[in-house]
């Protein structure tokens, strides 16, 4: 057998998976870019107030991608195995945990608004503009973990064109009410930060219907039914789902917590470094959605192919997958740093803050390129293929006992300025390179779970 695939119908799968998911992840990231361009010319403490806030947001959103991660990588198995009842089954748990954490998480945020944002910063200034924002945005977490729990079910069997046009239209409302409301046009009152998250949350709202009405009128794969998410609970594939999510939903759990860490450790440097962070990280945030999107895309292929029985397919996938990884992460670096200066003419932040942006960009273009190659290798590949638990150790060693203490002693024992915290912030995305092509290459990562083992069998 070749190393590499040569069948044109995996390529072409790949490509239009991984395109479509990419334009829902841009467009999805477009409502963060206009938050932060209308509010970046309000005024940088609600620029960097909101980015504060958003932090509780990327957490939540971590937890959440965590249930959906679990959810696809089950269902995707037996939509291979042509069992659509199963996966509504394992759709059935993923949404009462998702629910639960969209719950809980308002539950806190509603409660302890000034707590949870001090943690990050102990600017007063930012710290209002955040409170304010999160009073109203906390109201949309439960439609948020609703409507991506849906769309990781709807993605599984490989329906990705309702995302887009999701985000589409979230995009679209975001803008204008952004408009509407962060400056007060249109004969409404000027809001500022509480005008932005009005906005937010009523593309939420949104947003949520138009998958319900989508899946209530026009899917013909899953045919839900509201009586399926109320149904009695398979303990079979709770305890499937559990085995399998578990270590997806901690890892993400690590990860969250570990990016919001690693804001707050940049946010006790200063406004400038908080505003300069939240410039940054979104600007590679729109450039990366490619590089993210092949981590999906990956996850439904190989899910796929295993739920099928085709065993002998996956070395090759894996080998092809792998050098499409590097040629992505190398068109993103490059994009970040030719756009760097166009994007930072957008902002009306402070010179200092424009300065930090820039570095930061920089930094950002050259580890991209291993973003690109170990992400979608370790949760694409690894994580698809049965091994849930590797990614879960590799985040917890790089993160929690490398890269976070290095950081804070950069920042707090040495007392160096923003820019080598920040390289140092996320040197991990180049050294997992490395962990990334030893594990991949060996593939002792293909798991066969017994429910869809029986299936192929049979």
């Amino acid at each position: 057998m070749s190393v590499w695939v040569r069948e044109m119908s995996f390529y072409k799968r790949f490509f239009v998976l991984t395109s479509i998911i990419a334009l829902q992840n841009l467009i999805t990231f477009g409502v963060n870019l206009s938050d932060n361009l209308m509010l970046g010319g309000y005024s940088e403490s609600a620029l960097s107030g909101v980015a504060i806030a958003n932090q509780i947001q990327f957490i939540l959103q971590m937890l959440i991608m965590g249930v959906g991660e679990g959810v696809v990588i089950m269902s995707s198995r037996y939509w291979g195995a042509k069992d659509v009842q199963s996966i509504r089954a394992v759709s059935n748990i993923g949404m009462r945990i998702a629910a639960a954490i969209g719950l809980i998480m308002w539950g806190v945020v509603w409660l302890f608004p000034t707590g949870c944002l001090s943690l990050f910063t102990n600017d007063q200034s930012v710290i209002a503009a955040g409170v304010d924002y999160l009073r109203i945005i906390c109201f949309s977490y439960f439609f948020f973990a609703m409507t991506n729990l849906l769309l990781a079910s709807l993605r599984s069997v490989e329906t990705v064109k309702v995302g887009f046009m999701v985000s589409v239209s979230t995009l679209l409302i975001n803008i204008g009410l952004n408009y509407t409301l962060i400056y007060g046009h249109f004969g409404f009152p000027a809001m500022g930060v509480r005008g932005s998250a009005t906005a937010t949350l009523t593309a939420r709202i949104i947003e949520c219907f138009i998958v319900w009405v989508y899946l209530k009128a026009f899917d013909r794969k899953l045919r839900f039914k509201l009586r399926h998410f109320v149904a009695k609970i398979d303990f079979g594939l709770l305890k499937q789902y559990i085995k399998i999510g578990s270590p997806i939903l901690m890892s993400n759990a690590v990860w969250g917590v570990a990016m919001a860490t690693q804001t707050a450790i940049l946010g006790h440097m200063g406004e400038a470094a908080i505003a300069a962070n939240s410039v940054a990280t979104t600007a590679f945030q729109i450039v990366s959605v490619v590089a993210y999107a092949s981590a999906s895309a990956t996850a439904v292929i190989i899910g796929k192919t295993i739920g099928g029985g085709q065993i002998d397919s996956i070395k090759s996938y894996a080998k092809t997958l792998q050098l499409l990884y590097v040629i992505i992460g190398l068109g993103t670096g490059a994009v970040l740093f030719a756009a760097k200066d166009l994007i930072i003419g957008y902002y009306s932040i402070s010179s200092d803050a424009k300065a930090l942006a820039l570095q930061f960009m920089t930094i950002l273009s050259i580890t991209s390129c291993g973003t690109a190659y170990q992400m979608p290798s370790l949760t694409g590949i690894v994580r698809s293929g049965g091994d849930t638990r590797f990614v879960l150790y590799n985040d917890f060693i790089f993160m929690w006992l490398v890269v976070l203490p290095a950081s804070a002693a950069c920042a707090f024992v040495f007392h160096l300025p923003p820019v080598p915290t920040f390289i140092c912030l996320k040197s991990d995305q180049i050294l997992k390179c490395f962990v990334a092509i030893v594990k991949v290459n060996r593939f002792r990562w293909i798991r066969i779970f017994e429910p869809v083992q029986n299936k192929i069998e049979a």
